[in-house]
Order: C-alpha cells, then structure tokens, then sequence
C-alpha cells in the first residue's frame, strides 16, 4: 500500500506537471523513464535468450529471476504507445515546416507519423511476444518437466536477437536520435544496446540478490554472482568504449551537422551532466569490480548494480533533455516522474516475483547449473 500511495503521489505530481511545466517538460519526463523502463526489461530478455542461444548451464539457477525482470517490456510497451501523443510536442519532423528543409524532406519516408505509430507498435508487440514466449514456456516446462521447451527456445533465440537488434535501434532512432532530426550516428544503436544491456543485467543481478537474502534462491553462490558481476564489469567498459568511440569521431571530423547534437550536451550547464555520469557509468563501477574476489561480494554488487541503474537513468536524461534548450532541471516535476514509474515498476515486479518457482525447476540443466564452479 506504501508503495501505491507513493505512486499515486508522484502520479498528482506528474499530471499537474503537464500544466505548470508545459507539456514539452512533461513528455520529456515521459519518454526518458519509458526507455528506462523499457531497457532494464529488454536488457534481462537479451540475457535469456543469449542463455537459450548458447546453452548456457551456469545461468541456469537464475533464469527465472531474468525472466520475470524481462516482464518490465510489457508496461513499458503501454508507456511507449501513450508517449506517441509526444511526437507534435517534441518531433521537429512532425511540423509542417518540416518540409522544406531537404534533409528533413530526405527523411520523410521514415518520419512521418503513420509509421513512426505502426513501428511503435510493432516493437512493443514484438518485446511482449518474446516475454510471453520465454516466461511461458519455461513456466509449463516446471510443471511438464518436458525438455523439448529447450528445444523451442533454443530455437527461437536467433530469431529473437536479431529482432532485437532490430528492435532497438529503431527504438535509438525513433525516440532518441529523431529528437534532432537532421544529426544522425551510425553506431547510436549499439549505444543504446550496450545500455540497454548492462541496466538489464543490473536489474537481474539486484533481484537475485534481493531474492537470495530472502533464502528464496539456495544453491546460488559466489561463482554465480561472479558471472554476473563480469558481465556488469565487461559491458561497463564496452559502453564507455562505445560513447567515446561516438564522441571522438564526430569531435575529430568537427562537421556542423554532427557536432551540433553535441555541442547542446556537453556545453554550459550541461558539462557537470557529462562529467558525472562518466564518473558514476564508468571509473566507479569499474574501480569496484575490477578485482577477482569484488564480483563475488554480493554487498558490493548490490550497490553497483542499483548505481548501474541510477547512471542510465541519467545517460537516458542526458540524451534526451537537452532538446527542451533549458538545461538540465531536477525539481518537483522530475521527482514525481520518478516517484511514479520507480513505484509503478517495483509494484509490478513484485507481481512478477510471485511468478512460478524461484528457479526453473523443470529444466534438465539446472542440477548442472546449481554445481557449477569457477
């Protein structure tokens, strides 16, 4: 009840935004915490899949904890079809105007409104699909005990990565990226995917640890949160390498129409932003798990994953607010953006622990899993 009550508070909050803010302000909030929502989701889904892809067995034990995170895709995807009602607020592509410009009209093919829903849609149909499929089947294989779910999802996880790389960088392009129409990157996808991924694996890794100091998962050891706790480590520096790879070509070949998306989020107020978020996305989880025995302390751990969390919230803010030209503001309408959808994401994630068992109990592998060892 505590937690509806603060959601509601912080839903109060976030509609009156719309009128003392301005709805620029309001769908900003919006769509920033809709993609957060949507990559801690979408990261746990990629770990399930690649787990199927590979025939992973060490992951095993943890599965189930990924799979109901990967749930985090379906409000996420309601989220994303409400925010469509942003794109005559904040799309410059959707004005009239636009049309005279020639890279605009270039890309008119692509943006326009139609589409842009009907992609939305899609994408949201496709994370919800994928959810449905995993998390179900493995939820009969508990009570079947029939392996030949393996099978299935063995074989549809090459038919998922590559919907889900397609999915998200549409998702990079359309909400992000088309916010400034006329500066395009070639490698923004992968930006957003190595985000994506790493917020998932937090996500995973703070609900297995909530899950097992609650003794709900017995067998889950310190080698098992060293994967987990490498994983985090691995894709923390293959971000920072993506973002600097981004920044330093643009910055070197120093053309107007690429430095421009640039030059509005790391100039003026917005120099802090950049600078801490390096700080918190980079040196500190990477000086913390950088020692072997580091990813086995599941304290530690703990906090990394939840300051994994909090970082992408703001690289998804940094990417994203600088187009209302007002710099950077945390005052009440953000902190009711944040009261709502964290509350309305914890609400629905303690739903999705109630979910089948803890572990995968039908799974042949998960004795393998449970035994494994560094």
């Amino acid at each position: 009840m505590r937690i509806a009550a603060l959601g509601a508070l912080g839903a109060v909050g976030a509609a009156l935004s719309y009128f003392a803010a301005g709805p620029a302000r309001f769908w900003v909030n919006w769509i920033v915490w809709m993609l957060f929502l949507a990559s801690v989701g979408l990261g746990a889904l990629f770990l399930v899949g690649l787990e199927h892809l590979f025939i992973a067995r060490w992951s095993v034990p943890l599965r189930r904890t990924a799979e109901r995170v990967s749930g985090l895709v379906v409000p996420a995807g309601v989220a994303a079809v409400a925010a469509l009602g942003s794109l005559r607020v904040l799309y410059p592509w959707t004005r009239p105007e636009a049309a005279a410009k020639a890279v605009l009209a270039a890309k008119s093919a692509w943006l326009n409104v139609p589409f842009f829903c009907a992609r939305t849609l899609l994408c949201a149909g496709i994370w919800a699909f994928s959810y449905r499929f995993f998390l179900g089947g493995s939820l009969s294989q508990d009570a079947s005990k029939d392996p030949a779910m393996n099978l299935r999802a063995r074989r549809f996880a090459p038919v998922f990565m590559s919907l889900f790389a397609v999915t998200v960088t549409i998702t990079a392009f359309d909400w992000i990226s088309s916010l400034q129409p006329e500066w395009y990157s070639d490698i923004f996808g992968v930006y957003l995917f190595a985000g994506v991924f790493l917020s998932g694996l937090a996500g995973t890794a703070a609900a297995v640890l909530h899950l097992s100091g609650r003794g709900r998962l017995p067998g889950v050891r310190g080698d098992h949160l060293y994967n987990l706790g490498a994983l985090i480590f691995a894709f923390t520096v293959f971000w920072s390498y993506i973002a600097f790879a981004q920044y330093m070509l643009i910055w070197y070949g120093n053309l107007p129409e690429e430095i421009v998306w640039y030059k509005s989020r790391v100039e003026g107020r917005w120099l802090p932003v950049i600078l801490f978020l390096a700080l918190l996305r980079f040196a500190v989880p990477f000086a913390a798990l950088a020692a072997r025995d580091a990813k086995k302390d599941g304290r530690r751990l703990l906090w990394v994953a939840w300051l994994v969390l909090f970082s992408h919230w703001l690289d998804l803010y940094w990417l994203v607010y600088p187009e209302l030209g007002i710099g950077p503001r945390f005052s009440w309408p953000e902190f009711s953006f944040a009261l709502m959808f964290v509350c309305a994401g914890l609400a629905w994630m303690r739903r999705q622990l109630t979910l089948g068992e803890d572990m995968p109990t039908g799974d042949p592998f998960l004795k393998e899993g449970l035994e494994f060892r560094l």
